[in-house]
């Protein structure tokens, strides 16, 4: 049976089969959970999956490689935000984000991921509220995903880092879900 959580935690600390990274679309370290997750995994390790990847991936695209020293994990799903200072309505690109990460895992044979709040953070641009929608996407995404592919049992964690961003994510995800 598929179900959705918010949790008041880091991606990055879930024991699932795949924990998501906030990727850019070159698919290098960044800052944030990005830099988190590729310190966790092992720099080295990380960076030369990454760079079998022809770049940059369009925005709303998701990719996978192994976890490498993450021991919560099996795999690491990146997938690339939007940038919303630079597309202001990129809507369908975060959805697509979340979409396409539940469809990675399917296609490998997992049935757990974490997300983080996928351009929530810098790639927010001048959103009123980047949480709230980075979780009305996330929502409507796994939505879909499970009526799409009911017979595919997922669990996903949505994780909101802060008390901030999990009292703004709660607000939404009790309203969807």
């Amino acid at each position: 049976m598929s179900k959705i959580t918010l949790l008041n935690a880091s991606c990055a600390d879930q024991t699932v089969d795949a924990v998501v990274n906030a990727a850019n679309s070159g698919l290098w370290a960044g800052g944030g959970i990005c830099g988190v997750i590729f310190k966790k995994a092992g720099m080295r390790a990380l960076t030369a999956a990454c760079n079998k990847y022809k770049t940059p991936l369009k925005d709303g695209s998701a990719v996978i490689t192994p976890a490498f020293n993450m021991t919560n994990a099996k795999h690491i799903i990146h997938a690339v935000g939007p940038d919303f200072s630079r597309t202001p309505t990129a809507f369908k690109e975060l959805f697509d984000a979340y979409y396409n990460s539940l469809y990675v895992l399917m296609n490998n044979g997992l049935h757990s991921i974490s997300f983080p709040l996928i351009s929530s953070g810098i790639f927010g641009g001048s959103l009123d509220n980047p949480v709230a929608e980075s979780t009305k996407q996330c929502c409507r995404a796994y939505k879909e995903f499970v009526a799409d592919y009911p017979n595919y049992d997922v669990d996903v964690k949505l994780c909101a880092f802060s008390a901030k961003e999990m009292q703004e994510a709660q607000n939404v995800f009790d309203s969807m879900i």
